[in-house]
């Protein structure tokens, strides 16, 4: 009776709202360190240092880029099912275990682990909904999706909230529990796209060997819309990825507010508009894209756009109204660019090399993100964490002139 769950019409939207789920696990368990750092602080010292907590932040964007690439590859080689129902377990048995570390150390191997884990979901997870949702929604679907990473992202910035009320001892075990039982629920209902294995089967270039992996990577190496693809997903994901770990202090310093405050005002603001960017741009591209095959990069060029002025308030901002103003402003136009990454990826790359392509993408982000997160850490120390936000929407602007000028597809899905 399960397995005939997958015949319905709508299956590919339960695809969507399943994975929507593990999207929100990924980013909340990540992002809960960010929010209860002052709270970890008192046990463990070294979290005392602006610098040293960048360092541990960090360690998890260097390990998880690097593992990316391979994480998809991978995906275009298995089942995805059980790569994302593994991925999620181990991830949150290593939340469960960051709530009985001791010292700067254990956090260290168990953010490694965590990145090493996380990094085999996303390409997995996009590439199998891109594969149900071929065409028309996309986009959307795709979209979806990346409110379930922001919504992730928002609760996160509870950490802070419920390590004052319990401890945080007591959130990472819970959530970590959460994950794991959710597990079961993919076991239940998710399913891999019939077609993915019959392809997988008869081309012997999809095969698990390292030649394999070498002429996959070759491939997209080749191909110089790739290379402008890479570059278009790298630069926005300093400001991405410095939203995601420094917004909170910022929110807290220029506002003079607590911790427990600012994290849960900062992330609620960039995932609530990220809720309405990622709408936005899916049903936008999706429309436009059927009468100019250049409507899934404008719609993602809009995005940014709007990215550049909110990076430059959030510096020089210092009323509620102006940094509130400028999260959602940010939050807008990075989730309308976020819903159109995998898509326009789709009118450039084949479906046998799309999650390896996205590992190399994340990759690349992510070191983007490893970098700017320890400059910041820097800045804070130094008290100019403001004026590294200004300098990263003016960088913003390389990225939207590449997409603009290289990128042009001549068809919507490559085959």
């Amino acid at each position: 009776m399960l397995q005939s769950l997958r015949n319905k019409s709508f299956y590919p939207w339960l695809v969507v709202g399943l994975l929507w789920v593990v999207a929100l696990l990924n980013y909340m368990d990540r992002q809960m360190l960010s929010t209860m750092k002052d709270a970890m602080a008192i046990d463990i010292t070294e979290l005392q240092s602006a610098e040293r907590f960048g360092v541990l932040m960090a360690i998890f964007l260097w390990i998880y880029g690097c593992v990316s690439p391979f994480a998809g590859a991978i995906s275009d080689r298995v089942n995805r099912k059980w790569l994302i129902v593994g991925s999620i377990f181990v991830w949150s048995l290593v939340t469960f275990l960051m709530g009985v570390a001791e010292d700067f150390n254990q956090l260290r191997i168990l953010r490694a682990l965590m990145g090493i884990s996380e990094a085999l979901y996303i390409p997995a997870g996009l590439s199998l909904i891109a594969d149900y949702h071929e065409g028309r929604s996309r986009s959307l679907a795709v979209g979806i999706h990346m409110t379930g990473l922001y919504m992730g992202q928002a609760i996160g910035g509870f950490g802070a909230t419920l390590a004052s009320a319990f401890s945080w001892h007591t959130t990472f075990f819970v959530f970590g529990l959460v994950g794991m039982v959710y597990a079961l629920v993919l076991i239940l209902f998710l399913y891999e796209v019939p077609k993915k294995r019959t392809v997988v089967k008869s081309e012997t270039s999809q095969r698990f060997t390292l030649k394999s992996f070498l002429q996959g990577f070759g491939w997209l190496f080749s191909n110089i819309a790739f290379w402008a693809i890479l570059i278009c997903f790298a630069v926005p994901s300093l400001p991405g990825w410095a939203t995601k770990n420094w917004l909170p202090t910022l929110f807290s310093e220029s506002l003079d507010i607590g911790m427990s405050k600012a994290g849960p005002l900062s992330t609620i603001t960039i995932a609530a508009s990220s809720f309405v960017g990622v709408l936005i741009g899916g049903m936008l591209s999706d429309r436009w894209v059927k009468c100019n095959l250049r409507g899934r990069i404008y719609t993602g060029a809009i995005g940014l756009t709007l990215t550049v002025p909110s990076l430059i308030l959030l510096g020089y901002g210092h009323s509620v109204v102006a940094v509130v103003s400028a999260g959602i402003l940010f939050g807008i136009g990075y989730g309308m660019f976020d819903a159109n990454n995998m898509p326009i990826l789709c009118q450039f790359v084949p479906a046998r090399l799309r999650a390896t392509a996205y590992g190399f993408m994340n990759m690349i982000g992510v070191f983007a993100g490893a970098l700017v997160t320890q400059v910041l850490g820097k800045l804070k120390d130094e008290g100019s964490l403001d004026s590294g936000f200004i300098f990263l929407g003016l960088i913003v602007l390389v990225a939207l002139a590449i997409q603009l000028l290289v990128l042009r597809p001549t068809t919507d899905n490559m085959e």
